[in-house]
């Protein structure tokens, strides 16, 4: 066989797994689409107020895990302390943080040294001293040694008096109403296990008191182009996922759960740097071989506000580990494959996470060196070649355009015209060079799994930077 027609088999079969792709893409948006807007127009017809204000709801303990968030910390905490829920209670679990995350809390909140019994016995790193708020009575703080994320979550279970738990990021922003949302899901369908909600990236925006007071796009290229991931991330694909009732990621930046089925399963897996989505995974495997009911959905509206990486170092590590924690997860749970043991999960969801999330950043990576191959050579005709990635894309940009439609038309989190100019930039920028790299860093965590599972830190600018006189708010 000539290097000619192996050119031309391998063209012919990515155009095959793309168009596949493709078309799941364009299900879940035009599901996604369907889905929110419903959601929209019957969202006045919920008394979420009413659950937040009443002392018969369900109540919450919000865990939040740290390692070296001293740039957010405080900011963050405030913002969840104005929930607009009546009986919460918050556990920040300072996971061995060599920064000064732990006097700040202690300055910020009046801590005390406080003596509390853990109520459930998972396995955990040593917690060193609890400390509770002489101002707040709803702030507890652990302080423990290093275990990694999942193990301070864990110890954060251990130590939860209620309930249901929510799973956030130490360095996110809760929107006041969040939880009343959420907590209506487990309250009017009982058999709900967990339930993510859409998590929006933080950079650009106004902060004020642990509060995004005004939304705006960033000046960053980088975290334009984060910021349009994350739109068709969660507006249309988990959406979509949800709707057809195969939801297999929540966000680890955030995620309410019954507390007493995640201790049922097990708890987080502490050898694994993807414990958010493997515990979805587990809670699904867990409740179906035991025969019991287990819903876990996405709502569309709880935001959560995060910081993403400004720096492309810190970006690269968090993709690799999040590519890495997929891995882990699939091969662990190898057996759910094409099983119809678990049903559409196992014959539709967890096939499409092996061949195209996990396989595809190789399949991608040798379409590019195709690509490149046959143009160098002339193994190909350039006129296909180039329509094709045109055609790609493309579709690209209309997939991107249409998550920002969704955005502005439902939800308006950025009415400014010039936030819309920046994303539609960023949506044709992200095709030259970023996509090709994120590719490649995605592939590349088939080699870099063999090392040891890390947090993968992060460089922390905060949330509250001042704006300057004279920015433009976009």
């Amino acid at each position: 066989m000539t290097a000619g027609r192996v050119i031309e088999l391998v063209v012919w079969f990515l155009m095959v797994y793309f168009g596949i792709l493709a078309s799941v893409y364009t299900v879940m948006a035009a599901v996604g689409w369907r889905t929110v807007g419903s959601y929209v127009r019957r969202r006045p017809l919920r008394d979420y107020r009413g659950v937040g204000e009443s002392p018969l709801s369900m109540p919450v303990s919000i865990l939040a895990p740290a390692y070296n968030e001293a740039p957010t910390i405080v900011g963050s905490i405030r913002g969840l302390l104005r929930s607009q829920f009546v009986n919460f209670e918050i556990i920040v679990i300072n996971d061995g943080s060599t920064d000064d995350t732990l006097e700040q809390l202690v300055a910020a909140f009046s801590l005390v040294p406080a003596t509390r019994a853990p109520r459930a016995g998972l396995a955990t790193a040593p917690v060193q001293r609890v400390w509770v708020s002489a101002t707040e009575p709803r702030l507890t703080v652990l302080d423990k040694v290093n275990g990694g994320k999942a193990d301070a979550l864990n110890a954060g279970l251990c130590y939860a008096r209620y309930p249901l738990v929510c799973a956030i990021d130490a360095d996110t922003i809760l929107d006041p109403g969040a939880l009343p949302r959420l907590v209506w899901e487990f309250q009017s369908h009982p058999d709900t296990v967990a339930t993510g909600g859409i998590v929006r990236i933080v950079n650009g925006s106004r902060v004020e008191a642990g509060r995004v007071v005004e939304v705006r796009t960033s000046t960053s290229l980088i975290a334009n182009i984060q910021i349009l991931e994350y739109l068709r991330a969660f507006l249309a694909a988990r959406v979509g996922w949800s709707r057809l009732q195969m939801v297999l990621i929540i966000s680890g930046a955030f995620g309410l759960f019954r507390r007493q089925a995640v201790i049922d399963a097990g708890g987080y897996d502490t050898t694994t740097v993807g414990e958010d989505a493997e515990l979805v995974l587990r809670l699904h495997r867990h409740h179906r071989e035991q025969g019991r009911p287990c819903r876990i959905t996405f709502f569309p509206d709880p935001i959560c506000w995060t910081e993403a990486p400004s720096d492309l170092r810190s970006l690269v590590r968090q993709r690799d580990r999040w590519q890495r924690g997929l891995i882990e997860m699939l091969g662990r749970h190898r057996s759910m494959i094409a099983n119809p043991r678990y049903g559409r999960l196992g014959m539709l969801a967890v096939p499409y996470y092996v061949f195209f999330e996990m396989l595809g950043p190789i399949v991608e990576t040798v379409g590019l060196v195709a690509v490149v191959t046959a143009l160098v050579f002339g193994l190909a005709s350039p006129t296909v070649l180039l329509v094709t990635i045109g055609l790609s894309i493309t579709y690209s940009f209309v997939l991107s355009y249409t998550a920002i439609l969704l955005e502005e038309r439902l939800y308006r989190r950025a009415p400014e015209w010039r936030c819309l100019v920046r994303l539609m930039v960023a949506a044709l920028a992200e095709n030259i060079g970023y996509r090709q790299l994120m590719t490649v860093v995605r592939a590349r965590a088939w080699w870099t799994i063999r090392r040891a599972s890390t947090w993968g830190e992060m460089r922390r600018i905060g949330f509250e930077v001042p704006v300057r006189s004279g920015d433009v708010a976009a």
